[in-house]
């Protein structure tokens, strides 16, 4: 069978035996019915409780309120924040809650604030009326913080304490599989969305735990520093919560009670990323789809979806263009001063920075299998972070299929995960 594989400006072909392909995956189709601002619409008309059942409306969780505090993702989410706001905006106005009662803060975590014109990308058509009225967190500004307390696991609880200064709180976003945390979205909003520096590292480092990784939300303890946060929270939330295809189009919404819409959102995302395959194989080719080949700290999110499908001893190849770069050196630098990748865990452990929970992650993936990669990355610089680099990735295939033979594997198994970043296999077997 030939599979034609996206890199850069071309498709690169390659041939796997009917024998040896074990399937190629990607995000399920979806069938979306309306516009953005439909689907959000319908979200709002039906509303979840606590419980998962009929929640509170809109209108009624505003009956009462002169001022609203509206957290929206920063520009490196797609979330449709505007179509968000496309919504909210006139119910606020109804309700007798204009501008002047409104503040947009923007869940930056640990980035940056946004620029000028990625605050036109936020507020779109609402920008005049909103731009005065919106701010970004500052995780490092520890007089905007409050301190609360600490989780179960000690991390602990600084949150910006404009939280506190608004009678109503609406938490907006998207959720998605995501790599340690299980998934983005909903509480994600308060930590590590508008949560301290110091808050977010230690929550980071606790992605370290073998329970903290893609799908997990029980027993996985970054998950459970963001539950522990927000019983604290003491003004009434409503969530608006989105779920986006493969191709970044809203799919889904979910709105009403913080986690009981967050938890219905999640079952629409496990639907749409989480793909069934027969078993786990000997060899995953993993792609990284265009935008998230920009470079290798993005793309490392196909080598972990990957390597949830590949057997211990396998072959995992990287197909990322890392036009970019390797972005953040920080992980980087760590992976190239250990010996061995089970050095650069220890390394990390020991003296843990935001951040280095990437390396981390990049580090178990080689201490149990072969990792090589496809890429316009420096060869030596590949080699450093344990990745070995490669011209063609039918050579690397056809290399791998011979090796697992050699190794006793009579009809080695190739996975080929054809969007890598944003496809969760789940082996059957």
């Amino acid at each position: 069978m030939r599979i034609d594989i996206p890199y850069l400006d071309r498709q690169l072909p390659l041939e796997v035996s009917a024998e040896n392909l074990l399937a190629v995956a990607e995000p399920n189709d979806t069938e979306i019915v309306g516009t953005p601002l439909d689907i959000l619409k319908a979200a709002v008309a039906s509303p979840y409780g606590a419980s998962g059942r009929a929640g509170e409306s809109l209108d009624s969780f505003l009956a009462g309120a002169r001022s609203v505090l509206i957290i929206v993702n920063d520009a490196t989410r797609p979330t449709p924040t505007v179509a968000m706001l496309d919504l909210l905006v006139p119910v606020l106005a109804a309700q007798g809650i204009g501008a002047a009662g409104i503040v947009v803060l923007v869940a930056t975590g640990a980035h940056r604030g946004p620029t000028e014109t990625e605050y036109r990308q936020i507020l779109g058509t609402h920008y005049d009326l909103l731009r005065l009225r919106a701010l970004a967190h500052d995780a490092r500004a520890e007089a905007d913080m409050i301190d609360l307390g600490k989780t179960r696991n000690g991390t602990p609880i600084v949150l910006n304490k404009r939280l506190f200064d608004s009678d109503r709180i609406i938490a907006t976003g998207s959720v998605e599989p995501h790599y340690f945390a299980g998934f983005t979205g909903g509480r994600k909003a308060f930590l590590p969305g508008v949560a301290a520096f110091r808050t977010i590292e230690a929550n980071h480092k606790l992605a370290l735990s073998p329970n903290a990784h893609s799908l997990a939300l029980e027993g996985n303890p970054v998950h459970e520093d963001m539950m522990d946060a927000l019983p604290l929270i003491k003004a009434p939330v409503f969530a608006l919560m989105t779920v986006l295809d493969k191709d970044q189009k809203v799919a889904a919404a979910t709105a009403g009670d913080l986690l009981g819409s967050f938890y219905a959102a999640v079952e629409v995302a496990r639907r749409v990323f989480c793909v069934p395959v027969p078993a786990k194989a000997d060899i995953v080719v993993s792609v990284a789809k265009f935008p998230m080949d920009i470079d290798l700290y993005q793309s490392q999110k196909a080598i972990d979806n990957g390597a949830v499908a590949l057997k211990d001893g396998g072959v995992l190849i990287l197909v990322s263009s890392c036009r970019d770069g390797i972005g953040d050196e920080a992980y980087a630098n760590l992976l190239a001063a250990a010996a061995s990748p089970s050095n650069a865990i220890e390394r990390i452990r020991a003296g843990y920075k935001l951040g280095y929970h990437k390396a981390a992650k990049m580090a178990e993936v080689s201490a149990r299998a072969h990792v090589v990669a496809k890429t316009e990355l420096p060869a030596e610089r590949l080699r450093s972070m344990f990745i070995e680099p490669i011209g063609s990735v039918q050579d690397a295939v056809d290399a791998a299929i011979e090796a697992a033979k050699g190794r006793g594997v009579q009809k080695p198994k190739v996975l080929i995960l054809s969007d890598g970043c944003v496809t969760v296999p789940d082996p059957l077997t």
